[in-house]
């Protein structure tokens, strides 16, 4: 027995070893300085990117008009070009292609914490954050002009709008049969194209108006204090006047005191971590990666030394982004 754990644990060592070797192809395959010359990057991103976040630009954004995304967009640019895509893979696949410039997805929901599967495709693809934004979510139950209540038997919606509405609608729909949407502003559509009675959606208050709906019920959310972070990323290194916060991923050697020596660092230079959260690797068992947002602002004088640092005190790091949030 004591020989197949061995083995075991040598495959395990082996899988994360060649996933540390995918993870570094991919960022030889991206166009910029390779990931390695992290330095570099940062230095180039600082000295080169334009001073102010643009204006202008065209938008990759999940779901239709009326989603939560599309508001995020709305706020992040004054003349945003928007372009909706069906899903979160299609949304990286925009900007890859050349088609959109930007990005917008959900990254994390106070209520229900983070969106796993952006923190999964900003690992799997190659993007940078080059800012985020923070939305108050205020939920409406919508149906139908005349449908009452009592009448609603089915109620469609995105799980992250069940989630956070979850006592609500046990407490006040408890037989009815919730059905899964893409997005919430796509539950309001089909909703409004269709001709059975009894069918609701959750949605954001935007899409009454849009798909001329009628609220049932205002607020339904269980949390009036209810927000979602939004990130907006692109493919160039980028890094816009002002950025003060940072996010990055990594494995941590498998030996005590790694991840302290990690959290020291930031302790030493007073530095202020927000955010660790640990995500396991694909096809390990039990073998995890780190995600880290701290703030500092890009301009202090030993920003670029702390992330070289760190870096060294990791067995891999992928730098996420600078940016700064609007609120």
């Amino acid at each position: 027995m004591e020989d197949l754990l061995t083995r075991k644990n040598e495959i395990d060592r082996q899988i994360q070893q060649l996933y540390k070797q995918r993870m570094a192809l991919d960022q030889e395959m991206t166009a910029g300085p390779p990931q390695g010359d992290l330095r570099q990057l940062l230095q180039d991103a600082i000295e080169n990117s334009e001073k102010s976040f643009p204006e202008y630009a065209t938008v990759a954004c999940q779901g239709v008009e009326g989603a939560y995304s599309d508001a995020a967009a709305r706020k992040l640019f004054q003349y945003p070009g928007i372009m909706f895509f069906r899903n979160f893979e299609n949304v990286f696949s925009a900007i890859e292609s050349g088609m959109c410039e930007y990005g917008i997805l959900p990254i994390e929901n106070s209520t229900v914490g983070s969106v796993n599967r952006t923190y999964d495709l900003m690992s799997e693809h190659k993007f940078y954050i080059v800012r985020s934004i923070r939305l108050k979510i205020d939920h409406n139950l919508m149906a139908r002009p005349g449908t009452r209540e009592e009448d609603i038997t089915e109620i469609y919606s995105h799980q992250q709008a069940f989630d956070q509405c979850d006592r609500n609608l046990r407490k006040r729909f408890p037989k009815a049969k919730l059905t899964m949407c893409a997005n919430t502003a796509e539950a309001a559509k089909k909703v409004a194209e269709s001709n059975e009675a009894g069918k609701a959606a959750i949605c954001s208050p935007e899409c009454e108006a849009l798909y001329g709906l009628k609220t049932v019920v205002e607020e339904i959310q269980d949390n009036n204090h209810n927000y979602t972070r939004f990130i907006c990323f692109t493919k160039r290194p980028t890094i816009f006047a002002g950025a003060d916060k940072t996010s990055f991923l990594a494995i941590l050697s498998n030996k005590p005191g790694s991840l302290y020596q990690v959290l020291k660092k930031f302790n030493d230079i007073g530095y202020n971590l927000i955010k660790l959260e640990s995500r396991p690797i694909p096809d390990t068992e039990f073998q995890f990666m780190f995600y880290f947002d701290f703030e500092a602002s890009v301009y202090h004088k030993d920003y670029i030394d702390t992330l070289c640092e760190l870096e060294e005190e990791c067995e891999m790091m992928e730098y996420l982004g600078s940016y700064s949030e609007k609120i």
